[in-house]
């Protein structure tokens, strides 16, 4: 099945450009220039990347990012003529995985994409049916579904790699830093407090989940038996 790419852009050049060189690649594209376009394309069919301008009419892609990360870790690529430091690390601390600072070269970005969108799959379902047990908490890896006290829980993939982590060791303290690279990936731009926004949004699903905080180094499921 043809990989299917969401572009938010408002310059109709660069729009019709980016749209261009990755449909050459074979990619099914569709392109807008809203963020609210954009938004309705995602409660429809998310695609598997986004490639996403920040400085839009309307809802600006900081926003936009902000809502897709509330129940999605799809890869999202900024692209934007916003160059200073500051504002790719707001960017990416809201959720971006890569920011490309325009002009840009079009195959610079087809690389990007491919790049991610490889990583995407290996996260995505395995064919075999793995569960995880952790005291109430259970998890089904091929389903990438969690479930605690009985109750299925919504969770992002990002949510679910950081419980797979810690219930497959119980009481083993991880560090801030383990952990970020482990869901993130080694090549992730961004300060470990994402980890911390991650555990807040966990114990707010699931509010009687065993996650502890180890102060100054980071977090460990507490098992049955501790």
């Amino acid at each position: 099945m043809d990989q299917f790419i969401g572009l938010v852009e408002d310059d109709p050049n660069i729009r019709d450009i980016v749209e261009g060189y990755l449909k050459k690649e074979g990619y099914v594209v569709q392109a807008v220039e809203t963020a609210e376009e954009a938004w309705d394309i995602f409660e429809k069919e998310s695609p598997d990347l986004w490639v996403l301008d920040i400085m839009l009419p309307g809802m600006d892609g900081y926003e936009f990012c902000k809502r897709v990360r509330q129940t999605s870790e799809v890869p999202i690529i900024i692209i934007s003529a916003k160059d200073e430091e500051v504002d790719k690390i707001i960017g990416l601390e809201l959720g971006g995985d890569d920011y490309l600072t325009k002009p840009f070269s079009p195959r610079e970005l087809v690389a990007r994409v491919k790049r991610h969108l490889k990583r995407w799959q290996v996260m995505q379902p395995e064919q075999e049916s793995d569960r995880i047990q952790a005291g109430d908490l259970e998890l089904n890896e091929s389903e990438r579904r969690a479930y605690f006290q009985g109750k299925e829980i919504d969770v992002t993939t990002k949510e679910f790699e950081l419980l797979k982590i810690l219930a497959s060791q119980q009481n083993r303290a991880f560090s801030r830093e383990e952990l970020l690279v482990r869901v993130w990936g080694d090549d992730y731009f961004g300060s470990d407090r994402a980890v911390d926004d991650l555990v807040k949004r966990l114990r707010k699903k699931m509010k009687d989940v065993p996650i502890e905080t180890v102060w100054g180094h980071g977090y460990r499921l507490r098992g049955q038996s501790s």
